[in-house]
């Protein structure tokens, strides 16, 4: 009888152990995990990325979509005789030349974020800092070269991309000028608005100011203007190289200006789009991290399903006369 009655209880022991309160501690001793920061790309990093994949797939898209914008030819505006005095500045070598935009606007992010996840190892926030990152940029670009080819206007050096040997030649009939230069050095001469150095340097840099102002806790209401100055300092970036644009007289002024705004609207937008704005209380991390948390926590505050009540062990005393009882009709 003690016999069987221990291994009842040792029965029930092993269901215990399997129940929805030990599930339950499983999941928070996870979120415990999770909240210090072990969310790495080996553990999550698939399952994020397949989630998605449709956002990568768009990507690809917007590249496509920028490369036939930069073949394409833009609309060639009318130039005549009295229109190229401001456009008869030098033609000039690039400050900043076109390969070091990428650099600036997209590498130098992506090393900043890649340092971070080393830091905090949460892939949440790799993954969505890189996937905002390269939105900005390319729906900018896309953008961007939509409308250079749209407006069409010249380059400030238009006049010597025209006419590289100084000599002008206009139509009689219309006074408009009629270009001997390079076909290639003419159609870039045509996409001075907006610019698209600032333009990109502004989305990908802007981008990076509301990230490490998020990850800095730059509004914290605490005053530290040393934040601050962290959080400028890429805007400063994009600023000078938007400035070199104008002393190279590859744009005028309301080119950059209005390639400056288009970039960091479009930053603005895309880094909102993954990450609270910096001065909530959970501006640190993205939503999707938030989300992940939520998630552990209703599946760990779950109501238990109750298990059957183990039987009640039967008294040998009151079935003893009922089995002899039993047994003695079957003799009659």
């Amino acid at each position: 009888m003690m016999a069987s009655q221990s291994s009842i209880n040792e029965e029930r022991g092993d269901f215990e152990s399997d129940s929805p309160q030990a599930t339950r501690r499983a999941v928070e001793g996870e979120m415990a995990t999770r909240c210090s920061g072990n969310h790495t790309i080996k553990s999550h990093g698939i399952k994020v990325a397949r989630f998605h994949m449709h956002d990568w797939l768009i990507l690809l898209l917007l590249v496509g979509i920028d490369i036939g914008l930069n073949v394409i030819h833009p609309f060639y505006r009318f130039v005549g005789e009295d229109m190229l005095t401001d456009l008869k500045y030098p033609l000039k070598d690039n400050t900043v030349p076109f390969w070091a935009v990428p650099i600036l606007a997209v590498v130098l992010p992506l090393l900043i974020f890649t340092a971070i996840y080393i830091w905090q190892k949460d892939v949440y926030d790799l993954h969505h800092a890189i996937l905002g990152l390269l939105f900005s940029v390319l729906v900018t670009g896309v953008i961007t070269d939509a409308i250079k080819n749209a407006v069409g206007r010249p380059r400030p050096d238009f006049f010597w991309r025209c006419f590289p040997d100084g000599k002008s030649v206009f139509d009689s009939v219309t006074g408009g000028v009629i270009c001997h230069g390079s076909k290639g050095v003419i159609k870039e001469g045509h996409k001075s608005f907006p610019s698209g150095h600032t333009s990109w340097s502004f989305a990908g840099l802007g981008f990076l100011a509301w990230y490490l102002s998020g990850k800095i806790k730059a509004f914290d209401r605490r005053g530290h203007v040393a934040k601050l100055c962290i959080v400028f300092l890429p805007l400063l970036v994009a600023a000078l190289v938007g400035v070199s644009r104008v002393d190279d007289y590859w744009h005028h002024w309301q080119d950059v200006f209005a390639g400056g705004l288009l970039g960091i609207i479009i930053a603005s937008f895309c880094y909102l789009q993954f990450f609270p704005l910096p001065y909530d209380a959970e501006g640190w991390g993205p939503h999707a991290y938030f989300r992940a948390l939520a998630e552990m926590e209703e599946t760990a505050n779950r109501p238990s399903i109750a298990l059957a009540a183990p039987q009640e062990p039967v008294d040998e005393a009151i079935t003893s006369p009922m089995i002899e009882d039993v047994e003695l009709g079957r003799k009659q």
